[in-house]
């Protein structure tokens, strides 16, 4: 199971967190960023960390491990328990860098910023509830796109300003119906 995707900058600022506390997040990406290139991307979580609740929320107690990829400005990091594949993962992370990257042509940390949006869309494509539920590159993409296609007409906008489950996947049993919700 995924318990969290994160993305820092060079600097620590996260770019992608998902209700982490602030402290957490400093930790990791310390323990990601004094890392020399030449090591593993696989490590498990320190104690220190491993100690809070709010990572394992499954009932048995397995261990937790962190994974990451550094791209350019950017790390990738995805906190798991250890039944998922750890070169699963990585594949993960490379498709969402290349949905990205094809999302915003050329990412790059600027687009993560202002277009947060579609950074939470991807990441929602790819993963539900903890489990992986699509790596096809071209289905995420063209989810995402329909999705922000559905935006932008303001089609099946709910009161509060989202597009409601179902949107980005092209609507109520892909036709042109959205369900907006209650």
């Amino acid at each position: 199971m995924i318990n969290a995707v994160l993305v820092f900058n060079n600097n620590g600022q996260p770019r992608l967190d998902i209700a982490l506390q602030q402290r957490l997040l400093q930790q990791i990406f310390n323990l990601v960023a004094n890392r020399p290139a030449t090591a593993c991307n696989f490590l498990p979580l320190p104690p220190l960390l491993a100690g809070s609740n709010s990572w394992n929320t499954s009932d048995a107690d397995e261990p937790i491990t962190l994974l990451y990829r550094h791209y350019a400005t950017l790390y990738f990091i995805v906190i798991s328990d250890s039944l998922e594949s750890p070169l699963g993962l990585l594949d993960l992370i490379q498709v969402f860098v290349q949905a990205l990257d094809q999302l915003f042509e050329n990412v790059c940390e600027l687009d993560l910023i202002f277009n947060f949006e579609t950074l939470h869309a991807t990441i929602e494509e790819m993963i539900v509830g903890g489990c992986v539920v699509e790596t096809d590159l071209n289905k995420i993409v063209a989810c995402v796109r329909e999705s922000e296609k559905v935006v932008k007409k303001g089609h099946g906008m709910r009161p509060g300003g989202g597009t409601g489950a179902g949107a980005g996947r092209g609507g109520f049993m892909g036709g042109d119906l959205v369900w907006t919700g209650r």
